[in-house]
């Protein structure tokens, strides 16, 4: 997830006339990299949902995932990142993103769990993020996760060569907002490549910034993610400087997946 406001994680929002430098295009045999990293974050998660129950620690998470990511030679593309020290992110309940994977942080039926995936493969990123529900949930966190997951795949029709980042962006905002929930504004989408964070943000609600004019082109990947709150759009982080949360401990979801533009139109990278 890429930070606007220039907290922990990543860059600073520019202001509409700082345009952030222009997106990093992949040639096919990178994208056919990039296919291959996808395809190994979503092993990862495979191998997540079939553990994802009430009694496992977040920590257990974060080994399964280590697991399979030797399995198949990539590295942890957040393990050490600013000093991030897992290899996964577990967000659980009101915690959206960046939550830190504890011996002692212990799922319970009912909890909706986000986690985050980012794998190094050959020199180049997968990313993906999925909410899971622990056990049986209540109908406020299942119609949250049906919907923010819903709003991924309207973001995504939108991935098509000649239109523009703020399509995807407007597609988002419009199904969440459509539902009664709220977008969240301090952190966005991303192009990905080399870098886990590479030109253009990719936000999930119209703001008229520069990047939304960005024209998408074959060649570029990006990682489309909204996050979505039920109570309101604001967060804070908590004490440890990296979990962050919504600013009324309303639940929160994150879906996420790495798309390739291509002229036959989205190709989602990190599907299983």
């Amino acid at each position: 997830m890429f930070k606007r406001s220039g907290r922990k994680l990543l860059r600073r929002q520019p202001a509409p006339s700082d345009r952030l430098s222009a997106p990093i295009m992949k040639s096919p045999r990178e994208v056919q990299i990039m296919r291959e990293a996808g395809r190994i974050v979503a092993r990862v998660h495979a191998a997540l949902k079939m553990v994802i129950r009430p009694g496992v620690s977040t920590w257990e998470l974060d080994q399964v995932a280590l697991e399979v990511m030797r399995k198949y030679d990539a590295t942890s593309a957040f393990l050490g990142y600013r000093g991030f020290p897992a290899h996964i992110c577990t967000s659980i309940n009101q915690e959206l993103v960046h939550g830190i994977p504890h011996k002692d942080r212990i799922l319970k039926e009912g909890d909706l769990i986000s986690v985050d995936v980012g794998v190094r493969y050959r020199g180049f990123i997968g990313d993906c993020a999925w909410s899971y529900a622990v056990g049986a949930v209540s109908d406020d966190a299942a119609a949250l996760m049906q919907v923010t997951e819903a709003s991924l795949f309207e973001g995504i029709k939108q991935a098509k060569v000649g239109r523009r980042v703020v399509d995807i962006s407007r597609a988002i905002q419009r199904h969440i907002e459509g539902h009664g929930l709220h977008v969240v504004r301090e952190y966005t989408g991303h192009g990905v490549g080399r870098q886990m964070h590479e030109p253009p943000q990719v936000l999930n609600y119209v703001a008229g910034d520069a990047d939304g004019n960005t024209v998408l082109t074959p060649g570029l990947v990006i990682a489309i993610e909204p996050m979505v709150q039920r109570g309101t759009w604001q967060t804070r982080t908590l004490r440890d400087n990296w979990t962050v949360v919504s600013k009324d401990n309303s639940l929160t979801a994150h879906f996420e997946h790495t798309v390739a533009i291509t002229n036959n139109g989205p190709e989602i990278l990190t599907l299983p």
